[in-house]
């Protein structure tokens, strides 16, 4: 495909954000973040506001696409359309792009992936972003005493993970997780793992924090009922509620991102997942807001977390005594979302997290 018509191709049908680069200080590499999530259009907000040129580009029209700067819409379009925009837009940004970051470790052509070999014949640097299903291997989890893990999760069974790993790990060298769980997934493969933290432009949410005062708002967001362990706070609100325990509760599912925001303004606690062992952007959200927060947090990797994190940890076997209990403790769930909103500000803040970014793509 010539470039003239590449470039047809790709004004007809990718959507593109009004944005605009900035002039790069730091490193001279252009960045592509890919293929999807919250993740892409935060880490390339992130990389901007430290003057390096990077860009986020989802495949696929879903819930976060609208946060990208630009999004080629594929699964708008019969296969055969599908394909020729795809392979359009990659030519167009190998020759833009100098660092291709993967988040999830999903790339142009999955899942062979055979566009890594194509980086690796033309000097292209290219890092992979793993950050939960698509990586945490069942058999490694229950090596650490984490019995909720559930297999096959969003359909990523062991054997299709250690596939992905293995596939990733041949081209790709360098690897990023957001935190010291999935180490014991991905360290075995590849030969450098980074961790860079989850990054939120807090200054974005308001906090409103909680009055003892008002009847509490309990919430619950899950994108996946069995991974978040929706079964076991559904029980235990039930539970309390007929035990004369006086609360609202709201299950928040299938909701634009913007009015799920204002929904957990309005609460008073929020409950995140309780498999994993580790907390990811819902919690983070929320603790911006100046929420109390209940997530898994696996005792033996609290220490590996920056000091003061105020999460109150429940799994699936504790969540009533949990709930139960910060319900009955409404003098603390002021001090807990303060804490919270302290806690992102100080660790997961747009300049902190970019700079580790950038300490990696140095090294790739």
């Amino acid at each position: 495909m010539d470039r003239l018509s590449r470039q047809e191709m790709i004004k007809k049908y990718v959507s593109v954000k009004p944005f605009e680069n900035p002039k790069q200080n730091t490193i001279r590499e252009k960045v592509l973040l890919s293929p999807h999530g919250i993740g892409i259009s935060t880490l390339a907000h992130a990389l901007r506001s430290r003057g390096i040129y990077a860009t986020s580009c989802s495949f696929y029209k879903d819930a976060y696409s609208y946060l990208s700067d630009v999004c080629l819409n594929l699964d708008q379009y019969p296969m055969d359309l599908r394909v020729k925009i795809r392979d359009a837009y990659f030519e167009e940004a190998l020759e833009t792009y100098d660092i291709f970051h993967f988040r999830f470790g999903l790339t142009f052509f999955d899942p062979d992936k055979r566009d890594l070999q194509i980086y690796a014949s033309k000097g292209k640097k290219v890092v992979a972003h793993l950050t939960g299903v698509e990586a945490r291997l069942p058999s490694v989890a229950r090596n650490f005493n984490n019995r909720y893990i559930q297999d096959g999760a969003w359909g990523w069974t062991e054997e299709r993970i250690r596939e992905h790993l293995n596939v990733l790990s041949a081209y790709v060298d360098h690897a990023i997780i957001c935190d010291h769980e999935l180490m014991p997934h991905v360290d075995p493969y590849f030969k450098k793992v980074h961790i860079v933290p989850y990054a939120i432009h807090a200054n974005q949410f308001t906090p409103k924090y909680p009055s003892p005062d008002v009847e509490p708002t309990v919430v619950h967001a899950p994108s996946n009922r069995e991974v978040k362990g929706t079964e076991f706070v559904l029980k235990a609100v039930e539970r309390l509620q007929k035990e004369g325990h006086k609360f609202q509760f709201q299950l928040v599912e299938k909701v634009p991102r913007e009015q799920a925001k204002q929904i957990y303004q309005k609460s008073t606690i929020v409950i995140d997942q309780l498999s994993i062992g580790t907390y990811a952007n819902l919690s983070m959200e929320a603790m911006a807001m100046g929420k109390p927060v209940i997530c898994y947090v696996r005792d033996d990797l609290r220490s590996t977390f920056p000091s003061g994190l105020p999460i109150v940890s429940a799994n699936p076997d504790t969540i009533y005594e949990v709930l139960k209990d910060l319900l009955n403790r409404p003098e603390d769930w002021h001090r807990l979302g303060m804490a919270g909103r302290s806690y992102v500000e100080q660790n997961h803040s747009y300049g902190k997290v970019a700079q580790k970014l950038i300490d990696v793509y140095k090294q790739l």
